[in-house]
């Protein structure tokens, strides 16, 4: 590749734009890979068209960051590229579940489940980009998919070990046939091996940016890193890129990371420390598909700003959901301030039950590694699905927080276990109300008992 149109610093502050702009992207790709090559978390490795489902209840032994006891995922990577997919879901007779539709920006363009949907049996067709074909009968409905690769991440509520025998039937239950026969891919589009390793990120953006092209909109934001090269076709130009291009690259790739990095970092918080974003997903401003929320309230104003939303959230919670499906709040600090250790008993006093939907619990985790905490008792979470809480007179809950049991029977009843050090308790709530939404719901600080 000959001199790069753009010198300097102006390449590097483009590169570092293309970083921030492309890591969704990039990530997404090598995390769709990995579940496919290697598995994801607890699922194991599964081709494009098949369900992978997670296995027994989570626990200590579920190496997974923040995994969480409430909800089994199966979790399905999509090929379009041979033609629509139809989704059989299973009736849940009430009980909560969610398939949510991401493309390969990250962008969640639909959701199938109890909030959105109901939670009766159906038939959903998947479609890839500009198809054209005759619909079937008997669908509840058409998902547009806004590229050729999609992921579908499912979680049906699980209450108790015991349920897991109901949710694995359920699992068993959903499928993904295609409408027509066609030939799918096998894998994603390889980038050029022979690029230097530290260039590749910028090869596997230009190469899936081809493949799997954005909205319109974004696809005249993009134009802008025709300097870079990520819009050449054909042989890489990083294989044999000059000087000048890789120092741009390189350096806009440290300072592009470093800028996802430092807005990632908690910058607000609530009463008590407790940190939560309802609006981190709202990055999505162009397909808007079953049981999505097209309104202002749920839309990053500003095109350019929602890049860095976008990628924050591609960092921190990849495949994570609207606000308005499930919001999560956490924290690692005590009413006054203090790092949360097991050396210490906590109360968490719900003066009123948090307002949802679905449900909602509180979950602890150690730090700095965010895994499920073994205890005697196996219990990782309480909430409105833990039987035998015990509630005061008042209609207040009152959780006590600690690494040994209490001797007190009622406050046995309402223990959270805590490891023996640092810990980072998660709430959660699915489906959340408009109170917990908007703040005027407010979060209980962990307070020294």
């Amino acid at each position: 590749m000959g001199a790069p149109n753009g010198q300097g610093e102006d390449l590097v502050a483009l590169a570092a734009e293309a970083y921030v702009y492309g890591y969704p992207l990039v990530v997404a790709l090598s995390t769709v890979e990995r579940s496919m090559q290697e598995g994801f978390g607890p699922l194991a490795p599964t081709p494009f068209n098949h369900f992978a489902h997670a296995g027994p209840w989570a626990g200590p032994d579920v190496h997974a960051v923040s995994a969480d006891d409430d909800t089994v995922h199966s979790i399905a990577q999509l090929d379009l590229s041979g033609g629509p997919i139809r989704l059989h879901v299973p009736d849940t007779d009430g009980a909560y579940y969610v398939m949510q539709f991401v493309d390969t920006w990250t962008n969640t363009f639909a959701y199938v489940g109890r909030r959105a949907t109901g939670t009766g049996a159906g038939d959903w067709l998947i479609v890839p980009p500009g198809w054209s074909g005759r619909e079937p009968g008997g669908l509840r409905g058409v998902i547009d998919a806004p590229t050729s690769v999609v992921s579908v991440v499912g979680r049906n509520a699980c209450d108790t070990p015991d349920d897991m025998k109901r949710v694995r039937a359920l699992q068993e239950q959903y499928t993904l046939t295609y409408l027509e026969p066609g030939t799918h891919r096998t894998g994603l589009p390889a980038p050029d091996p022979d690029v230097p390793a530290d260039l590749r990120f910028f090869e596997q953006l230009r190469v899936w940016m081809a493949d799997f092209p954005p909205a319109a909109a974004d696809c005249a934001y993009q134009d802008r890193f025709q300097p870079l090269g990520l819009l050449e076709e054909g042989p890489s130009p990083y294989v044999c890129a000059g000087p000048a291009l890789v120092r741009a690259l390189t350096e806009g790739m440290t300072q592009g990371r470093a800028r996802v990095e430092a807005a990632a970092r908690p910058s607000t918080a609530t009463l008590g420390g407790w940190e939560m974003d309802p609006h981190l997903f709202d990055y999505n401003l162009d397909h808007f598909g079953v049981g999505t929320i097209d309104s202002p309230e749920w839309k990053i104003a500003d095109r350019e700003a929602s890049y860095l939303v976008r990628a924050v959230a591609a960092r921190v919670a990849l495949w994570g959901s609207h606000g308005y499906e499930a919001v999560y709040a956490h924290t690692r600090h005590d009413a006054d301030g203090n790092p949360l250790s097991g050396a210490h008993s906590y109360v968490l006093r719900f003066e009123q039950p948090p307002p949802v939907e679905a449900f909602w619990s509180v979950t602890m985790y150690d730090a700095p590694d965010h895994r499920l905490v073994a205890n005697p008792s196996g219990r990782y979470s309480l909430g409105d699905r833990t039987p035998g809480l015990v509630w005061g007179e008042d209609g207040a809950l009152t959780v006590l927080i600690s690494k040994e049991p209490p001797a007190d029977p009622v406050a046995a009843a309402n223990w959270l276990p805590a490891p023996d050090g640092e810990f980072r308790p998660v709430l959660r709530f699915c489906m959340p109300g408009r109170a917990i939404l908007d703040g005027s719901y407010e979060l209980p600080a962990i307070e020294l008992s």
